[in-house]
């Protein structure tokens, strides 16, 4: 596990996906009743915190030496949590070693790197998987299963606000790492969250297929974790239109320049023929047509309709655990058994070309087309050179 000493790296990856896999006596195979124990080793560059982490959790094994714990037989997976830039390299490093992979996204820095990691681990025929963690969320989850029983009818769209005020380090430490709001270092709101919306659309309402961005650095000056001034030279907010497959149109918000006036950090409202449903990371509120009122606008009279109440929370109906673990079990029944696997390094490289797409709407003020990406055909140097000369 490398680079556990980072936030998500040891909060979700480690304390709340391995531990806690590990507290129930491994993970459970499809056959409902054996499991397989793990052993985490955990590496970094930081002898001191290591140590810390390994003592604090009872932790036998972890290393500064990444090349020396790839050529240890004995660790058949490699997990990555390393900063953006610092991700390709190691992710080069663990195939060559030939070990099953895991790993955050973006899995690279451009969309061409990206894509060749995902043709180098096919070419060597290991494992590998990445990070997607919204679907598993328990709101998603519900909103899964409102799509799947077809009660929306025909979708039409879907909008999504997302973000918080990130405090910009003078007069309130920041709580997100000063690297964020670097482009230099790999920063930037649109290669973090572009990746994220690329594979909840995909797998919940179709391929995207344009993308119209406008991105900003609305905080220009932040404070770092040292206390020094530095220019914040990413992008912290973005506004996207995202046309998909089927005709359905998304637009997303993103920003951490926001103060939160919504239930959750996230939400995503799912307009249909038939229904409507507003979800968040935990949260699903419906509203059914033969449950619709009939608003009328009147400006010079205060509405005091309570149009909140008019939505009904849908149930879970079952208890939801973290989406991280969830994840993770599922690529450890991948790895053990061969179970499926849903979302491989291919699936990161969609993810990336949408980042990529994004910067290139902002920057030359158009709709960019995405193609089709695949391992072989219309992916690689075609698809570079297709999203390049494409747009209105």
């Amino acid at each position: 596990m490398n680079g556990v000493s980072g936030r998500m790296g040891y909060r979700q990856h480690l304390v709340r996906s391995i531990l806690a896999i590990r507290e129930e006596g491994g993970v459970l195979l499809g056959d409902g009743e054996t499991r397989v124990q793990l052993e985490p080793i955990l590496v970094g560059r930081s002898e001191k915190k290591l140590a810390e982490l390994a003592a604090k959790h009872g932790i036998e094994h972890w290393t500064t030496n990444l090349d020396e714990a790839l050529a240890d037989p004995r660790w058949e997976i490699y997990a990555d949590f390393l900063v953006t830039k610092a991700r390709a390299a190691a992710l080069r490093k663990a195939i060559a070693a030939g070990k099953a992979i895991y790993t955050e996204k973006p899995t690279a820095e451009s969309f061409e790197e990206a894509l060749e990691l995902a043709r180098l681990a096919d070419a060597a025929g290991v494992k590998n998987g990445v990070v997607h963690d919204k679907l598993y969320l328990p709101g998603l989850e519900k909103l899964r299963r409102l799509i799947d029983s077809g009660f929306f009818g025909r979708i039409l769209s879907v909008r999504g606000e997302f973000g918080y005020w990130v405090f910009e380090g003078d007069w309130q430490p920041a709580q997100r790492p000063s690297w964020n709001y670097r482009a230099e270092d790999g920063g930037g709101i649109i290669v973090d969250m572009f990746p994220h919306w690329n594979y909840v659309l995909e797998n919940l309402f179709g391929r995207v297929e344009s993308v119209y961005a406008k991105a900003v650095t609305e905080i220009p000056e932040r404070v770092d974790e040292q206390g020094r001034a530095y220019a914040a030279t990413a992008d912290d907010a973005a506004y996207a239109i995202f046309e998909l497959e089927g005709g359905v149109t998304a637009q997303l918000n993103s920003s951490w320049t926001t103060r939160v006036n919504r239930d959750e950090l996230v939400e995503f409202q799912v307009d249909g023929t038939h229904g409507s449903a507003v979800v968040g990371l935990f949260g699903c509120k419906i509203q059914p047509r033969n449950a619709t009122p009939k608003p009328v606008w009147n400006p010079d009279l205060a509405d005091a309709h309570d149009y909140a109440g008019d939505w009904i929370e849908s149930p879970g109906n079952r208890e939801f655990q973290n989406g991280f673990k969830a994840q993770w079990e599922e690529f450890l029944r991948h790895v053990i058994e061969d179970a499926p696997n849903r979302f491989d390094f291919l699936a990161g490289a969609r993810g990336v070309l949408l980042a990529e797409a994004g910067l290139r709407s902002n920057a030359e003020g158009r709709r960019v087309e995405l193609p089709h990406v695949t391992i072989a055909g219309a992916g690689g140097a075609e698809a570079s050179a297709e999203l390049a000369g494409v747009g209105a």
